[in-house]
């Protein structure tokens, strides 16, 4: 048994190393970044989840490496707006000038995320607007959801667009279609269809100008040139672990929740470590997404385990004389797991602000809940099941000189009712033996550790299994 948990336990850490290995091996094949470098990324495709933490990551790689500039080369039909907005909001962090390439197109959902960029170059034969809202099913919405929703989504794409420098009607008139576009005394566009522009429209200048893009470009090195941008150009590609990534921060809650729920249960049934596998997994998991999704780094994990440690050092050496270790190993755990969640740029304060917790927070306030509520149902209901009384009993200590010339008689030979007052011999955690009367018996507590020759009170017997309570806490 004991060899098949060390094979199992083996297996585990290589697959986690593996993944970690894989997971950082393009970053440092292909982001060797240096100052003043010119960082392009591609955003190719449909606007997802996966999109937004590849670019995540994308924008922090540059600011940490203090690249010049970012040069987004897009072609997408678009995609979600949800997605796109959480882009624009990683583009509103950048303190590096942005730059977007049209390469063929920039439709819907690709639109806001060029209008969030200061600076935008067209390919010569590309496209960029259409983004009014629609269904998933490719249905338009509804009367009523249609009006609020444009007039939501509008607020947002001129904001946005105002911050960039770009003109706030262009963008607008990208997403309604009653937007009329008026510049002095001219129509650039009028109402009833939603605005979408070329590559010469998008350049043409109007009162010394550009209705939108500084120029065309014939690719990312032309931009380059033209933008008068100096240093190496430095490509930063999406791995396939940004959909799994995505995933990972999603189901964020659910991880903490498995991996606070198997190590209470490790604790729980010593002997037992498949609940202290799964508990590793789901803490190994939270962190791997959380990196890869560019939100957290290695040191969140080492302030994790050395939480760990000082909790395993209070519970071994200390568990009687202070609590010291044990608070501030859990407060560092319960740091390094909020902070792992923190969305936070170079360059901004190093404490948090309070938008910066709102998710964290929610995460973490879900997962402790949800443990409460499930360890006081495990407490309660566990010591009954089968699965509980066949494992609860197993780790008791083997004879030794501990129990040296302690009578050997069976359980049976005694009669334990409720209330029957005796010693524990060996610790209790939760199993253990006690003494009553001129007998040693296998006990088992509620959950509580209880030390050596602590007074102890049956509780309850069922067969051979008799559950106490230490005599203090009646």
């Amino acid at each position: 048994m004991q060899v098949g948990v060390q094979v199992m336990r083996k297996h585990l850490w290589i697959a986690v190393v593996s993944c970690l290995a894989t997971a950082t091996a393009p970053a440092q094949a292909s982001e060797a970044i240096d100052k003043g470098d010119v960082v392009v990324v591609p955003l190719h495709g449909e606007v997802a989840p996966s999109l937004l933490a590849f670019l995540r990551r994308a924008v922090k790689t540059a600011e940490s490496n203090e690249a010049s500039a970012i040069i987004f080369d897009m072609n997408t039909y678009g995609g979600r707006l949800d997605t796109a907005t959480d882009i624009v909001n990683v583009l509103n962090q950048t303190k590096i000038p942005t730059y977007t390439f049209i390469n063929t197109n920039a439709g819907s959902a690709g639109s806001l995320i060029a209008l969030a960029t200061q600076h935008i170059f067209m390919a010569p034969v590309s496209a960029i607007g259409a983004a009014a809202p629609i269904l998933s099913t490719g249905e338009d919405l509804p009367a009523t959801a249609k009006e609020k929703t444009i007039s939501y989504w509008s607020a947002l794409i001129r904001g946005s667009a105002t911050k960039s420098g770009h003109n706030p009607d262009v963008a607008e008139a990208f997403m309604n279609k009653d937007k009329e576009v008026k510049i002095g005394d001219r129509i650039v566009h009028p109402k009833g269809a939603v605005l979408t522009l070329n590559a010469q429209e998008a350049t043409e200048r109007i009162n010394g100008k550009p209705l939108l893009a500084e120029g065309v470009a014939d690719s990312v090195d032309d931009l380059i040139k033209k933008a008068g941008l100096k240093g190496n150009e430095v490509t930063i590609e999406p791995t396939g672990f940004e959909q799994f990534a995505f995933w990972i921060t999603a189901l964020a809650p659910l991880l903490l929740l498995g991996g606070i729920l198997g190590a209470y249960l490790e604790f729980k049934i010593p002997g037992v470590t498949w609940p202290g596998v799964i508990s590793v997994i789901c803490f190994a998991l939270f962190f791997l997404g959380h990196y890869l999704a560019g939100l957290a780094g290695w040191e969140v994990v080492a302030l994790f385990i050395l939480g760990m440690v000082l909790v395993l050092i209070e519970i071994l050496f200390f568990a009687h004389s202070t609590i010291i270790f044990g608070v501030v190993g859990v407060f560092l755990m319960l740091a390094s797991l909020l902070w792992t969640m923190v969305d936070r740029y170079p360059g901004q304060n190093f404490f948090p602000t309070g938008k910066m917790l709102a998710i964290p927070l929610l995460n973490m306030f879900i997962a402790i809940i949800g443990s409460f509520i499930v360890i006081a149902l495990l407490a309660r209901y566990l010591p009954r099941t089968s699965i509980y009384r066949r494992f609860a009993l197993m780790d008791s200590n083997p004879p030794g000189p501990s129990l040296a010339g302690v009578p050997r008689q069976f359980a049976t030979a005694l009669t334990l009712t409720p209330g029957t007052q005796g010693t524990a011999v060996t610790v209790l955690r939760p199993s253990g033996k006690a003494r009553f009367a001129d007998h040693v018996v296998d006990v088992v507590t509620e959950g509580e550790f209880i030390a050596p020759q602590t007074p102890v009170m049956v509780l309850q017997t069922d067969g051979m299994r008799v559950v106490v309570k230490s005599a203090h806490q009646i």
